[in-house]
C-alpha cells in the first residue's frame, strides 16, 4: 500500500486483486463454477435418468389416469378407441375392399385387431413424444431434471395402456379359436423390443417437436401413411402378389410391420411362420437397439437447450 500527498489530502492505492485480468471462463474454472443447466456427459446423463426412474413411472401413471378423467367411461376408452378403429377398418377393408383375402374369418379378425392395437402403441408414442417438451414447458423451466424423463415416461404410459388393452385382445383371440399356448410367451420379448423402439422414436420426436411445434399438426398424416404401408388391415405378401418382390420385402422390413407380425405369430394359431420375413427377430432387435440408442444420443445432444428461448 502506498501513500501520496496532494493538496493536504492522503490517497491510498488499493492492492491489485489476484483476479484482475482473468476472463470469465478463467474465473469460473478458478472457483469451480459451472454453467447452470449444462449438459452432463452421456453416461452421467444415463445415471441421472436411472435415479429418476420412480419419477418417470409415477409421471406416466398420473398421465394415464388423467387422460380420460373427464369421460364417463374413464379408462375404458383405452380399449374402446382401438376396438372402434378395428371395427371401422373391418367394415371398409374386410367386407367392402376384400383385404382379408387369403385368410379365414377366424384368422382375419384377430389379425386386424392385433394390428390396430400394436400400431396404436407406436402411433401414440410418437404423437405424445412430439409434445413431450413443448407441451410441458412449465415443468421443464421450473424444475431441474433430465429432460429425457418426459418422452420416456410418455412411451411408458402408452405401454401401460397397451397392457391394459391386451386383456381384450386375448378375449378376441380366444373367441376366434386361438387359445393360450407356449407361443403366447413370445409376446413378452416382442413388446419389450417394440417399447425400446417406441422410446427411441419418442426421444427423436421430442427434440424435433421442441423447436417445431407445427410438427404435431403434420405427424397425423405421416402416421396414417405409415399405417397403410405396414399391413395393419391386410397381409402384405398376399396383397402385393404379382408385384416386384422387393416392394413386399421393404414393407415387411419396416419396424411397424415387424412388431405386428411378431405379435400376430405369437397370438394367432392360423398365422404361421411363412407369413414372417426372414430373420424377423434379428430385424426386431436391430430396429429396437439402433433407434433407442440413436434417439437417446440425439435427444441428449440438445439437453441444455430445452425450455429456453
Amino acid at each position: 500500500m502506498s501513500e501520496t500527498t496532494h493538496d493536504a489530502g492522503v490517497a491510498v492505492s488499493a492492492t491489485p486483486s489476484p483476479d484482475d485480468g482473468l476472463s470469465r471462463r478463467e474465473l469460473a474454472a478458478k472457483y469451480g463454477l459451472t454453467v447452470s443447466g449444462a449438459r452432463p456427459g452421456l453416461f452421467e446423463y444415463a445415471r441421472q435418468l436411472w435415479g429418476r426412474r420412480h419419477f418417470i413411472l409415477a409421471f406416466s401413471q398420473a398421465k394415464l389416469t388423467a387422460q380420460y378423467s373427464q369421460a364417463k367411461l374413464g379408462q375404458l376408452w383405452q380399449v374402446v378407441t382401438p376396438l372402434l378403429n378395428a371395427l371401422v377398418y373391418y367394415l371398409i377393408f374386410g367386407l367392402i375392399l376384400g383385404a382379408n383375402r387369403g385368410m379365414s374369418h377366424d384368422v382375419y379378425i384377430p389379425f386386424l385387431v392385433t394390428g390396430v392395437f400394436v400400431f396404436h402403441f407406436t402411433q401414440n408414442s410418437v404423437m405424445s413424444g412430439v409434445r413431450a417438451i413443448s407441451g410441458n414447458l412449465g415443468l421443464v423451466r421450473a424444475l431441474h431434471f433430465p429432460r429425457a424423463s418426459l418422452p420416456i415416461s410418455f412411451a411408458l404410459q402408452q405401454l401401460q395402456q397397451l397392457l391394459f388393452s391386451m386383456i381384450v385382445l386375448f378375449i378376441v383371440a380366444c373367441a376366434f379359436g386361438s387359445y393360450p399356448s407356449l407361443s403366447w410367451l413370445l409376446i413378452v420379448p416382442a413388446l419389450a423390443l417394440q417399447f425400446l423402439f417406441n422410446m427411441g422414436l419418442a426421444l427423436i420426436m421430442a427434440r424435433a417437436g421442441s423447436k417445431t411445434p407445427d410438427l404435431a399438426q403434420l405427424m397425423p398424416f405421416v402416421m396414417r401413411t405409415w399405417m397403410y404401408a405396414s399391413g395393419v388391415m391386410f397381409s402384405i405378401p398376399i396383397m402385393l402378389e404379382g408385384k416386384p418382390a422387393w416392394i413386399a420385402d421393404v414393407l415387411q422390413w419396416n419396424p411397424a410391420a415387424v412388431y405386428m407380425d411378431l405379435m400376430r405369430y405369437a397370438l394367432i394359431d392360423g398365422y404361421g411362420g411363412e407369413n414372417l420375413p426372414p430373420h424377423v427377430w434379428a430385424l426386431a432387435l436391430g430396429w429396437a437397439v439402433v433407434v433407442a440408442v440413436l434417439g437417446f444420443v440425439y435427444f441428449w445432444k440438445a439437453e441444455e437447450r430445452y425450455g429456453r428461448g
